[in-house]
C-alpha cells in the first residue's frame, strides 16, 4: 500500500497494491508538467487508487490530444495523468508519494529532449525516445 498527497495536503490518496516499474522521462511535456529536469511516473490501475478531496480541488487538463493530467487547483501539485483511450490505468507522479517506494528507476527516456542544464550520470540505460520494452514497460503511457 502507498499513500500520497499534494503539497498543501488538501488532496490525499491511497494505492492498494504495487506500482509498475518506472523510469525518468526527459521529454518536454514531462519537464513542463513536473517543473523539473524529468518526470518520474509509475502506472497503477485506477481501481486500486482512492482519492480524498473534500474541498473539490482536483482538476484535470488535456495537455495533448488524448492525454489528461490531474493536479491540485490550490497548490498546483501534479498528481497523475492518463490516456483517454485507457482511462483505467493512471500514471502516478512519484514525487507526490508520502510512503517509501522500494523500487529504483529502470532507464532514462527521451534523452534527446533533455534540458541543456541537466547532467545525466550513473549506470541507467539512456534512450533517445521510448525505452526498449525488455528494459522498461511504461504502463499507461503511449509506449504500451
Amino acid at each position: 500500500m502507498h499513500k500520497g498527497s499534494c503539497l498543501c495536503g488538501s488532496i490525499q490518496y491511497v494505492i492498494e497494491g504495487e506500482l509498475s516499474d518506472f523510469g525518468y522521462c526527459h521529454c518536454g511535456s514531462c519537464r513542463k508538467s513536473s517543473g523539473s529536469a524529468f518526470g518520474a511516473n509509475a502506472g497503477v490501475k485506477r481501481s486500486k487508487l482512492q482519492f480524498t478531496d473534500t474541498n473539490g480541488l482536483l482538476r484535470e487538463f488535456e495537455s495533448s490530444p488524448g492525454k489528461r493530467r490531474a493536479f491540485c487547483s490550490r497548490c498546483g501539485s501534479p498528481l497523475y495523468a492518463y490516456l483517454t483511450k485507457t482511462p483505467d490505468m493512471v500514471r502516478i507522479r512519484l514525487g507526490s508519494l508520502d510512503t517509501r517506494l522500494n523500487k529504483t528507476a529502470k532507464a532514462h527516456t527521451f534523452v534527446r529532449d533533455k534540458a541543456d542544464w541537466d547532467v545525466i550520470e550513473g549506470p541507467l540505460p539512456r534512450y533517445d525516445e521510448w525505452a526498449d520494452k525488455a528494459v522498461l514497460v511504461q504502463l499507461g503511457s503511449r509506449q504500451s
